[in-house]
């Protein structure tokens, strides 16, 4: 199984965000323990780095990335999956690239807590809680 993990969890993660916190952190620790491959999008990159620096530090953002490094691998939609980003019916740009992204890596899921950004997505989008509840026994 292939999962996009969208940047909003990660910054759950980086941030410690609230309510979301937990979920989006046990997410992340299931991603680092099994065998399963997670990806993010190329652009979720830079994005995670922008908003941790601003939040924390330049140092913390840079140590952050390569920790998401060991367990995620990052996929690039290029020029074709911005395209195809284009032609989504959906009403964030940014989220049409995850779906982009997520469908030219052979995403079977995105992981995300905006399910209502995700409406129209060919790729289910699941919250952490509702993927960790599906597949947590899955290593």
């Amino acid at each position: 199984m292939k999962i996009l993990v969208d940047t909003d969890i990660l910054m759950d993660v980086a941030l410690g965000h609230g309510d979301f916190g937990p979920d989006s952190r046990a997410m992340v620790d299931w991603c680092e323990q099994t065998s399963q491959t997670a990806v993010v999008a190329w652009h979720t990159v830079s994005n995670l780095f922008y908003l941790i620096r601003a939040a924390r530090s330049d140092s913390f953002a840079r140590s952050f990335i390569k920790e998401l490094l060991n367990f995620a691998a990052v996929a690039s939609g290029g020029t074709e999956g911005v395209r195809q980003a284009l032609a989504l019916r959906m009403n964030d740009f940014e989220d049409t690239l995850q779906v982009a992204t997520a469908i030219s890596g052979h995403a079977d899921y995105i992981i995300t807590r905006n399910i209502a950004d995700y409406r129209g997505s060919v790729i289910p989008a699941l919250t952490p809680r509702e993927f960790l509840a599906r597949f947590a026994t899955e290593k």
